[in-house]
């Protein structure tokens, strides 16, 4: 669950330092010295071998920025660090421009490189769970603003490697998944696409999906790592776009508990568990669909924020409301669509403008947030618009390329000769694989 436009808030701001010093004795405390003697508190130091140079290690440290005062002692600690570890082998890594040294800086926005440090702005909402507009259809109802709070509560306080915890629904919750389920179960034939259509029988007969019960989200997401990889995260509210779109990129979807209000069951002015559950979690059980995801995440790792609205409004017309062409019809494979009654039908009429796939046209393309969608642009497959994603992507100005390794569920930046020469050789292993079963194949 996102919000179109980032917002930086001065609360307390996480930030990275990246460096590397020589191999030798009292060489790291003599290199956060200047951090020490600018009082500067890290949170979290872990080092490793420098892979180019074997004389020497490199470290990532994390801190915490609250106050200007704490910015300025910052700057003047870097401005100390790289005297010591030379310009060229310090790099921050940060939300905003804090290394302002030089026309050389190498500040990048902080982006995860671990999935674990996607905790780290899981509290970092916009807005909370339970915080309704006045026009909102449960602003004045006491007992529904309880229970956005409680479903907001377990999200707020959820880690990494936990089971989400399970929550029974009330009777009118109930009624109100019966609702949706049950009208929207008789468009996906139709409607929907055939990889929505392959999924949602799995999902019936895997993950208790059914007009009577809504699945739990801890179900759910142990069948969705089964089928690809993805998972889901509970989430108390809105998240930047750089936030959401970073969980993308370990495959990780931040996912809503709490269901929309009863008063109006087909309208919510925010997802909600029916949306997700209903209009995400098919597509990502589909290979094909969930690398398409991952790569706009990977794409917004690091990326300046101008290129994080185009990445956001890139998500906004694919996984949100993505239309394709299956035989020469129209088909929905966005959320937002397959969610939504008026939305599913909406965009396979004559009533929407439709346009082709071209990201360049996308980025620049304003779109309605409460309102129906007047136009949709149609993809032919997903492995077309994935090509068309990392096209686009390649254009974003950073000085590195990222790699998602699944066995370690991290990132990793790809800016020098020897990741380079390590992944070479990563892909001849796996070339030599299917050369034998190639072999096989033809024996």
């Amino acid at each position: 669950m996102y919000s179109q436009s980032y917002v930086s808030t001065m609360g307390s701001e996480k930030m990275s330092v990246v460096f590397s010093i020589p191999h030798q004795p009292s060489a790291l405390v003599h290199a956060l010295t200047p951090f020490q003697n600018n009082h500067i508190n890290l949170t979290h130091i872990e080092s490793r071998p420098l892979a180019e140079d074997e004389n020497k290690y490199k470290f990532l440290c994390n801190l915490e920025i609250s106050s200007e005062d704490d910015e300025q002692r910052f700057k003047k600690a870097l401005a100390e660090l790289k005297e010591i570890s030379g310009k060229d082998c310090v790099k921050v890594l940060s939300r905003r421009d804090i290394d302002n040294t030089g026309e050389d800086s190498e500040e990048v926005p902080w982006f995860p490189i671990k999935i674990a440090e996607l905790d780290r702005f899981a509290t970092q909402i916009l807005s909370y769970g339970s915080e309704l507009d006045a026009d909102h259809p449960g602003f004045t109802d006491e007992v529904y603003r309880k229970r956005r709070k409680m479903f907001a509560d377990i999200a707020f306080h959820y880690k990494h490697g936990e089971p989400i915890p399970n929550v029974t629904y009330n009777e009118a919750e109930l009624a109100t998944w019966r609702t949706v389920f049950t009208k929207l179960s008789t468009l996906f034939e139709t409607h929907a696409c055939k990889e929505f259509r392959k999924v949602w029988p799995l999902l019936v007969q895997n993950c208790n999906y059914n007009k009577d019960t809504i699945p739990q989200l801890q179900q759910v997401s142990q069948f969705l790592k089964d089928c690809t990889g993805f998972t889901l995260r509970p989430v108390a509210g809105l998240l930047s776009s750089r936030d959401f779109l970073a969980g993308l990129a370990f495959r990780v979807f931040h996912s809503t508990q709490y269901i929309r209000h009863g008063a109006n069951p087909f309208y919510t002015p925010e997802p909600d568990v029916c949306h997700e559950l209903i209009g995400h979690v098919p597509l990502f059980c589909d290979p094909e669909f969930a690398a398409f995801s991952q790569e706009i995440g990977l794409a917004s790792l690091g990326a300046p924020d101008e290129w994080i609205e185009k990445l956001a409004t890139l998500y906004w017309f694919t996984i949100e409301f993505g239309v394709c062409r299956e035989e020469g019809a129209l088909k929905a494979y966005g959320a937002g669509c397959i969610s939504s009654i008026e939305e599913l039908e909406n965009c396979v009429s004559d009533s929407s403008k439709k346009l082709p796939f071209e990201c360049e046209n996308i980025v620049t393309t304003k779109y309605p947030i409460t309102t129906i969608q007047p136009v949709y642009f149609v993809a032919p497959s997903f492995a077309e618009a994935k090509r068309k994603i990392r096209e686009y992507s390649s254009k974003i100005p950073r000085t590195f390329t990222v790699h998602y390794n699944p066995y370690t569920q991290s990132v990793q930046m790809i800016n020098k000769r020897s990741n380079c020469v390590k992944m070479i050789r990563d892909l001849a292993n796996d070339m030599k694989t299917l050369e034998d079963a190639v072999a096989k194949l033809e024996d």
